[in-house]
């Protein structure tokens, strides 16, 4: 394989084991519409309005968990859609959970944009807590009212960014408790910017990424999640993504294929080099932790870390989820274990405030060394079930 080859195939690698995936154009379709269709969307119907934005919402794997009933009444009943379900990393669907959380805060916002109030009702049928099943997530009143909220205005801008930070420019405490006060629970928010601190939080992000990438049936779900080139991309926007001008022709020549990113192929090698470096280069570390970890308290924090990402774009801050160390399937559970005691037991925070019990999402935070690119979506009218 020449340099320049092996050079792209870093490129395609870089995108694995990663929350969303890459950003190129291909020519023949653009998969990236959606981003462009929320701000121009103009349906009579509000509902749809704000599920324009709803569906730009940061979701696990870019699996787009969600699934809309266009209700009589005027409302939306959100359910799971269980043929994106994470099996092996995600096995009690919690990070799905907490996906879903991020599309219902989104859509509440872009909702209160509009002048409307999206009263949201979770789980009005029940739950269960071991998986997600076909029973409501929530059901979404639409009432005129509701209270503008200046973190939308970076709704389009918002990315999760899996690029090195800028390791000159510290985040501060001040920042911090910028980012706390965007919260629907302040308290939830911890947050390490102290070298010492960032430095073992580094090591166990690090040490929980190896062990997702060395798990065979954990890395093979990435790897089987893959859309490779334009085409793919085009006809299943969602997963990880790895496409554009330079990308396709190795996919169109079978140079760069699923079996590249297995352990002991090059790709495979190149992931891991670059993810080392990408996950050093983090000056500070964020988490959310809510009091229990049931289905309610899971879809409270996706809505904090949408929250989250919005108030850190409007900072110009970058937020990179980094969370397998918090996942629950059997090799990852000294790394949980280990989180949940740093970072999820009662006690004085970094600002005084007492953290609560359970650890939902972790994160990098900083100033990012490049633009983020946004992540191809389904659009809005797909992910409404008929009648």
């Amino acid at each position: 394989m020449t340099d320049r080859r092996t050079l792209l195939l870093a490129t395609a690698a870089g995108t694995l084991l990663s929350l969303e995936g890459g950003w190129l154009r291909p020519a023949r379709a653009n998969p990236l519409a959606p981003w462009g269709a929320a701000p121009a969307a103009a349906s009579p119907d509000p509902r749809l309005r704000a599920l324009a934005w709803a569906v730009l919402a940061p979701n696990p794997h870019n699996r787009q968990p969600w699934l809309l009933r266009l209700e009589g009444d005027g409302a939306l009943t959100l359910f799971f859609d269980r043929a994106r379900r994470l099996p092996v990393t995600d096995p009690m669907d919690r990070q799905l959970c907490i996906g879903l959380g991020c599309f219902l805060e989104l859509l509440r916002l872009a909702a209160a944009e509009q002048g409307f109030d999206a009263r949201i009702d979770a789980f009005p049928e029940g739950e269960n807590a071991t998986v997600l099943d076909a029973r409501p997530v929530a059901r979404i009143a639409f009432a005129p009212g509701g209270t503008r909220d200046p973190l939308f205005a970076a709704a389009a801008r918002r990315r999760s960014a899996k690029l090195p930070f800028d390791m000159a420019r510290p985040v501060t405490a001040a920042e911090v408790q910028v980012l706390r006060g965007a919260l629907l629970a302040p308290a939830g928010l911890g947050a390490a910017i102290e070298p010492a601190k960032v430095a073992a939080l580094r090591d166990l992000v690090w040490r929980a990424w190896v062990i997702e990438a060395e798990a065979p049936a954990a890395h093979g779900e990435s790897v089987a999640l893959m859309r490779l080139g334009g085409a793919e991309v085009a006809a299943n926007p969602d997963g990880i993504s790895i496409w554009g001008p330079q990308l396709d022709p190795l996919v169109a020549r079978g140079e760069l294929t699923r079996e590249a990113m297995l352990p002991g192929r090059p790709g495979y090698a190149l992931m891991i080099s670059r993810y080392r470096a990408m996950l050093a280069a983090t000056p500070a570390h964020v988490w959310l932790s809510t009091p229990d970890n049931g289905r309610a308290a899971q879809l409270a924090a996706g809505r904090d870390w949408l929250r989250l990402n919005l108030a850190a774009t409007a900072m110009g801050l970058a937020l990179h989820p980094v969370s397998q160390a918090l996942q629950e399937y059997a090799e990852m559970a000294g790394p949980r274990a280990e989180a949940q005691a740093r970072l999820g037991r009662s006690g004085p925070g970094l600002m005084g405030e007492v953290q609560m019990g359970e650890v939902q999402m972790l994160g990098r935070l900083g100033v990012a060394l490049a633009e983020a690119p946004p992540t191809p979506r389904w659009p809005a009218e797909s992910r409404i079930l008929p009648g």
